[in-house]
């Protein structure tokens, strides 16, 4: 070989070398990551009080970072101590009084002989539980007739006394039997053929078919009622968006294999919060828009690109949304990205747990802001992390030109980079949020649920699904208890005009017509 050939092999190998070391650190990350997955703690939370996970110096980088941006340190606060923890407990709890006292021929003193009376009394408080029963009621309705006419006259008058419809025409089922089976499933996350051995051992022989049916019959009582609260979900300014995958086996057109979505939709903090699903058979960002169709204001979502339709100047979808990035999916990134690294001590960890320290930054100052106004929260965020932001996006820049792309880290580096628009935005309006947390949280009921049933058989019981998680879902957060509001809803609904907005307004889960029974005993 020449010298030139010489050199031109060595630099191949050179070339291969180096991808191969590329290749060999990204599975040592996936391997890393997978471990901590697998056997490490699920939090992603760093504690305020210990900002590093490792040594002393790290610990110090908050405080670092505040005074290079000369902003004053923000303690954090601890929590008061809970006293009176029982008490509280049994406070929304009816209670059995069982008294102990001596009878009157053992009322006497053993000494002298004299009548004891009552010095003391010792109490002491436990939980009894009495269980479910399954009875059957039987609605008898008379009809009456006038005698006298009946002899006398040429007409006989009928009158039938009054009887309140059912919730299902030709059923077994009463609204407290569906409240009882909805809220078994979408509360309580037991399937439909876990219910179904359940009731058999009631001596109940009530087919998981049957259950179904009744299901999806009640979700069409419940559709008028959904319909009002996606109208008032549109009139609002802040709202959260998220979606996850739903497996729908019998769709027409579809292979079993072709993932549907469940989308969801809620309100920011506000005092008549709304929670809204919706299933769709893809995951297009057109589906969003169609949901979302006049929605003007701010949408909080995550790092997916289908959300980014909503801001297309269609006539049909006029004024667009503006949409605000997730800092907790920006956080994560480097808290994957520390957890994949083989050496805590290195360039690699110290540049990663940088990346983490200005997020937990972020965080910290957010979470002394909670009791501001939105104004006040907006000033501050103008003077505090407005700095920290700019700090942290060019140190971001710089670090990206150094660090493999396709990295854990790099992966890290480039999500807040592409993000930038959205992720300042929180900027805008002391009104919004740092993150989407608000929205995972809400979707995370349907997530367990789907765990334990794993998928819909039709789109008919996906639709189901989504309206009657958007009720209970909805109910829980204006502090209602599921099971007796979804029972007033079965008993009312089929006695109204369900095409009357305002007989619907009454029943809304924030309406002030809600009778108290339904308050959740546990906030009252």
């Amino acid at each position: 070989m020449t010298r030139e050939e010489l050199e031109a092999y060595a630099m191949q190998k050179s070339m291969e070398a180096e991808s191969l070391g590329a290749k060999l650190s990204w599975y040592e990350e996936q391997y890393q990551l997978s471990r901590a997955k697998l056997y490490g703690a699920s939090s992603e939370k760093t504690p305020f009080e210990q900002m590093s996970f490792f040594n002393e110096a790290e610990s110090e980088s908050y405080g670092k970072i505040i005074k290079e941006l000369g902003l004053d340190e923000v303690k954090p606060t601890k929590k008061p101590k809970q006293k009176g923890h029982k008490a509280k407990i049994l406070k929304a709890l009816p209670t059995e009084i069982i008294e102990y006292k001596l009878s009157s021929e053992e009322a006497v003193c053993p000494q002298c002989g004299g009548d004891l009376h009552e010095m003391s009394k010792e109490v002491r408080n436990e939980l009894k539980v009495i269980p479910a029963k399954i009875i059957a009621v039987e609605h008898v309705r008379y009809t009456y007739a006038c005698r006298n006419c009946d002899q006398n006259g040429t007409s006989v008058p009928v009158l039938t006394a009054k009887m309140p419809n059912p919730p299902i025409p030709n059923s077994l089922a009463s609204a407290s039997m569906l409240a009882h089976i909805i809220n078994r499933k979408y509360v309580e996350a037991l399937p439909l053929y876990r219910q179904e051995q359940q009731f058999r051992r009631y001596g109940l022989d009530l087919s998981r078919q049957t259950l179904s049916n009744w299901v999806i019959k009640a979700n069409r009582l419940l559709q008028p009622l959904y319909d009002e609260m996606h109208k008032e979900l549109l009139k609002k300014d802040v709202l959260h968006a998220d979606e996850t995958v739903l497996e729908v086996l019998s769709e027409p057109g579809r292979e079993v294999k072709v993932q549907s979505y469940m989308w969801l939709y809620r309100t920011s903090g506000c005092d008549r919060p709304l929670v809204l699903y919706e299933y769709t058979q893809g995951r297009s960002g057109d589906f969003a828009k169609a949901f979302l169709k006049g929605f003007k204001g701010y949408l909080h979502v995550d790092g997916y690109a289908g959300y980014h339709k909503l801001k297309e100047p269609k006539e049909e979808y006029d004024p667009k949304a503006t949409l605000v990035g997730c800092w907790a999916h920006a956080r994560r990134k480097y808290d994957e990205a520390l957890k994949a690294i083989s050496t805590k001590e290195g360039i690699a960890a110290e540049t990663t747990k940088q990346g983490l320290e200005y997020c937990n930054t972020l965080f910290k100052i957010e979470a002394e802001m909670k009791e501001l106004s939105s104004d006040a929260r907006k000033l501050r965020r103008e003077k505090e992390a407005k700095l920290i932001l700019t700090a942290y996006f060019e140190w971001a820049e710089k670090t990206a030109k150094i660090v493999l792309p396709k990295s854990k880290l790099g992966d890290a580096i480039n999500y807040s980079l592409n993000q930038r628009e959205y992720l300042e935005n929180f900027l805008l309006d002391g009104r919004l949020e740092i993150s989407n947390n608000r929205a995972e949280r809400s979707i995370k009921p349907f997530v367990i649920g789907r765990k334990n049933w794993l998928f819909s058989n039709t789109p008919a019981g996906a639709n189901a699904s989504a309206v009657l998680y958007s009720i209970v879902e909805t109910a829980k957060e204006n502090e209602l208890n599921p099971f007796p509001y979804l029972e007033y809803l079965f008993e009312q609904i089929p006695n109204i005009d369900a095409s009357n907005t305002s007989e619907l307004e009454k029943l809304l889960p924030y309406s002030k017509d809600i009778p108290e029974r339904c308050t959740n005993l546990s906030k009252t």
